[in-house]
Formats: C-alpha cells, sequence, structure tokens
C-alpha cells in the first residue's frame, strides 16, 4: 500500500499502477471534494483503456443535505467517465452479512478491466464511530475468494477477416499503429504480416514496435517529417490502410489519412472509433495479434513492387536531414542520448506536449527493447509525474520519464513519491510552453503571458525540496554522461536539459523547410 497525501497525485499513480500491470489499482479517499480531485485521473483512465478501481468514502443518508460537514452529493460523480458505478450502504448497527460487499468488490473488479477497461467508482457510506471497536475488531469478517481476473482474447469474425484479407490482397498496404499497450507478440506478428504484404509499418512511439529485436527493416520512422512534403504524400497514397490501436501521434500522419479515396480499417478489441478524419468504415473487434497473424498467412503482396521501396527512399531522406546539425534542434540529440542510453529491462514515460512530439519525430529505434508509456487519452500534462512513479511502482527495474517544464510544475507534489524509487525524470526546461512556438499563437498579443506561462522556477530547488538528485546539462557529451550516470544510479534523479527556445524554433521551422522541399 502507497499513502499519498494529494488526492490528485494519487489518482495518476493509480493510473500508472495500472498501465504497467495491468490490473486495476484500488483507489481510496475521504469524502467531499477529496474523491472530486480523482476526476482528471479518471477521465485519463477512461480516454485511454486503464484499469482502476476508486472507492470513496461518503456521509450516510441523514446527514445529506443539511449542510453537514464534508459532505457533498458524490454519487455520479465522474459522470460518463466511469465503466460502471456502485452505492455501498453505511454498515447498520448489528452485525451484517459480508456477502454483499464481498460481490460488490468482485463486480467492481471485472468491470475495470472487461469489456473495456477504465475506472469504476465504489461510494461507500459510512456512520461513526468511523474507528472500529472493541468488538467490531473481535470477530472481523473472514476473507472470501479472489477475484480472478481472466477476460477472453477476442477472436476475429472469420467473415470479416476474409473481406479485409480480400480487400487488401495484391494492393498498395499501409499498416499504421496507433497507441497500444506494448506487446513482443503483436510486434512480431505485425512485421511478419508487414513482410507478407511487402508494405511499410507506421508505428506510434507509444506502441514499443520501433525498439526490438523484431525484424524492424519495414518500419518507417520520418513520416512526420516526409509527410510534410506534397509530392512525397502524393506519391505514397496507399489502395488501403489498415490501423491497429489508438489514433496516431503525429499530425502530419493524421492530415495524410484523412485524404478520400482509400479503404480504411480499424483494428482493436475495444476503445474508441480512433478515427479522427471520419475515413474508416470497417472496424475488426479483435485481438491484434490474432489478427496480423491470421493475415499474415493470406493476402498476396501488391503488383506494385516499388511500393516499399519508396517508403524507404523517403525515410532515408528524412534520415539524412536529421544529421545535418545546422537543421536538428536540441530535441534530436535528447531523443539519440535516451534511445542509446536507456537499458533493455526498463521503462519510458513520455510526457505530453513537446516531449512526446521530439520522440516522434526523432525517435530511429534499435535492436534492444524499449517499453514506452504515455498518457494520450486525454492528452494533458496533469499527472504525468504521478503516472510515471505509478509505473516506477508496479515494476523491478529503472524508470525514466521525459516531460517538460510545465508538465513537472503542474505535478510537483506528485514528487514526494519519488522518495526510494529508482527514477530519472529527463526535463525540458525551454521556460515554459515551447510547442506554442511552432503553433499559429506565436502571433498573438501576449504570447509569451498568456500561452508560454515560463514560471521562473528553479529546477535545483525543486529537486533539493523533495529529495531528488539534480543535474543539469545543454546537450552533446555531457548529456549522455548525465542521464548515463542517473540511469546507472539508483533512487530518484532529475536531469534537467535546458532548451534556447528561439534557437529550437527556429531549427524545427529550418527542418520542415528541407523536409517539405526537393
Amino acid at each position: 500500500m502507497t499513502v499519498i497525501p494529494d488526492e490528485r497525485c494519487a489518482g495518476f499513480f493509480a493510473v500508472g499502477l495500472g498501465r504497467q500491470s495491468g490490473y486495476p489499482a484500488v483507489l481510496i479517499g475521504t469524502s467531499g471534494s477529496a474523491p472530486a480531485n480523482w476526476l482528471p485521473a479518471a477521465v485519463e483512465a477512461a480516454a485511454d483503456a486503464v484499469p482502476l478501481i476508486m472507492i470513496s468514502a461518503d456521509r450516510p443518508p441523514e446527514l445529506h443535505g443539511i449542510g453537514a460537514n464534508q459532505t457533498i452529493e458524490q454519487r455520479g460523480l465522474f459522470s460518463s467517465h466511469v465503466r460502471a458505478s456502485f452505492e455501498l450502504p453505511a454498515p447498520a448497527a448489528e452485525a451484517s452479512e459480508p456477502a454483499f460487499p464481498r460481490s460488490l468488490g468482485v463486480q467492481a473488479a471485472h468491470r475495470a478491466g472487461w469489456p473495456e477497461p477504465g475506472p469504476v467508482h465504489v461510494n461507500a457510506a459510512f456512520r461513526e464511530p468511523l474507528v472500529p471497536t472493541a468488538e467490531t475488531l473481535a470477530a472481523p469478517p473472514q476473507p472470501g475468494p479472489s477475484a480472478r481476473l481472466r477476460p477472453p482474447v477476442l477472436t476475429p469474425d472469420p467473415d470479416a477477416l476474409d473481406e479485409l484479407a480480400a480487400d487488401i490482397a495484391g494492393k498498395k498496404i499501409l499498416i499504421v499503429v496507433g497507441r497500444m499497450r506494448p506487446d513482443p507478440m503483436f510486434a512480431a506478428a505485425a512485421a511478419a504480416l508487414a513482410a507478407r504484404l511487402d508494405c511499410p509499418i507506421l508505428a506510434d512511439p507509444l506502441t514499443g514496435l520501433r525498439w526490438g529485436p523484431h525484424d524492424r527493416s519495414r518500419i518507417c520512422t520520418g513520416y512526420e517529417l516526409f509527410l510534410r512534403d506534397a509530392d512525397d504524400a502524393q506519391g505514397l497514397a496507399p489502395d488501403a490502410v489498415v490501423q491497429f490501436g489508438g489514433a496516431p501521434t503525429s499530425a502530419s500522419l493524421q492530415r495524410f489519412l484523412n485524404q478520400p479515396g482509400r479503404r480504411h480499417w480499424l483494428v482493436a478489441p475495444f476503445g474508441p472509433w480512433a478515427d479522427p478524419g471520419r475515413r474508416a468504415a470497417r472496424r475488426i473487434y479483435a485481438d491484434p495479434v490474432r489478427v496480423a497473424m491470421d493475415l499474415g498467412l493470406g493476402p498476396a503482396p501488391p503488383v506494385d513492387g516499388t511500393w516499399m521501396t519508396r517508403w524507404k527512399q523517403a525515410d532515408r531522406r528524412i534520415a539524412g536531414l536529421c544529421e545535418d546539425p545546422a537543421l536538428v534542434p536540441a530535441e534530436r540529440d535528447l531523443v539519440g542520448a535516451l534511445e542509446a542510453i536507456l537499458p533493455e529491462e526498463g521503462r519510458l514515460f513520455i510526457g505530453n506536449s513537446m516531449a512526446i512530439r521530439a520522440f516522434d519525430m526523432f525517435a530511429r529505434g534499435r535492436s534492444s527493447s524499449l517499453t514506452v508509456f504515455g498518457n494520450r487519452g486525454a492528452s494533458g500534462i496533469d499527472g504525468n509525474v504521478s503516472t510515471a512513479l505509478g509505473i516506477a511502482a508496479a515494476a523491478s527495474g529503472p524508470t525514466t520519464a521525459l516531460i517538460g517544464d510545465l508538465t513537472l510544475y503542474h505535478d510537483m507534489n506528485g514528487l514526494l513519491a519519488a522518495r526510494d524509487r529508482d527514477i530519472t525524470f529527463v526535463v525540458i526546461n525551454n521556460s515554459g510552453g515551447g510547442i506554442f512556438d511552432l503553433l499559429p499563437q506565436r502571433g498573438l498579443p501576449d504570447f509569451e503571458r498568456l500561452w508560454l506561462t515560463p514560471t521562473g522556477l528553479d529546477l535545483s530547488r525543486v529537486a533539493a525540496l523533495y529529495g531528488l538528485r539534480h543535474r543539469t546539462s545543454d546537450s552533446g557529451a555531457e548529456l549522455k554522461q548525465h542521464l548515463a550516470e542517473a540511469c546507472a544510479a539508483t533512487g530518484p534523479d532529475l536531469v534537467e536539459v535546458r532548451i534556447d527556445r528561439g534557437q529550437s524554433t527556429d531549427r524545427f521551422q529550418a527542418l520542415w523547410a528541407a523536409a517539405s522541399q526537393r
């Protein structure tokens, strides 16, 4: 059991536990405004199918509506953001039969994991005295059997699979893998399917497909840049798209998928209709591993033998541009250093805003595995510190979190749980929301005050307050040394990477211009 005084931090810590383990963490808190602080975590868990059980204490019915202290209406507190809600009435004075709360607990555990993982709310009323007496402790109820969570693995409908196979046979196919829980079996199956179809895979960084011992020869990683080129995008138009998992992070890829004139298939066992461009007309509700394996046995490769070659040529062109020191921003060096240094047995949490976009743009992959997580359900910067710490608490080995300075500020209280954790926070300090420098808002009045919102915090003092070792780097060899030292040491670290926002913005724009021209 972990005690976290800040309820919002506790909620996201539980999200991290659920992300890493795949099983619901149990979140327990008091009544009143306390459980309302769980709402952002419940939103993220609901949007990204993370199992979670929230148990809030409540005042008994007779104290509602009369101004009693710490009493609000908690039923329906999380609205549509929960898979189920349960009410546990206040215990009666006489001994009660434990069958009801036991059954409710089993139901809550199962609803948090199936048919679509997500948060479940249990609202439990209590009467005073709130502290058990000697009589109630004398004969506590015996624990019942544990809830065995064994959700079924969905096999694809044969007719739907046959239709998909017929639809892609002999055609130019593009495999897109949006965010999904990293799975080595899926990585191998997707690679085999791409080999069978002789087609490219565009893998979001939150899939883990860019890293590992599976065949990565058909995985293209420069798509965020080369799809900005109108000629490249036109020449790479597929006949059909097979998309596994959620929506991709890349804005360039989403615009590319939004083009009309191609068949678009979605494959996921649960979750939203991951098609922001509204081009998909078919979906197979099944385990992605089964679909990829079954398809890998069937459809013929494309008639156009240059299809894969064109994608690899575009990828190589971008790789060359990203070696030009006059073009690449400091974020490229940071991503490369992390890919080179992070251990295979560790985990990487990538924060939102610039962190995930830099990783999507510059992460080229490696032959050793890297397990990657992020909070892309609602894509907020809140709770990222606590989520990373929950991931670290749920598994052995080191954890690294790549976040921005505003993301750190937004969840600074979460650092209290970093004590004795083997975690390294790598903080991009560009003095505010640097992503807005790359968006049209840059030209608006009061841009810095209203959009960048720099905090001016001294991160060395933040680290000292919460007991983290602090290192400051710019880039290059010093950055690699500091990252290596932090990853090799046990306990919590904060590596502050200072980035000149103006220079970074200029180089991003130069790189985008070069990627969009021949």
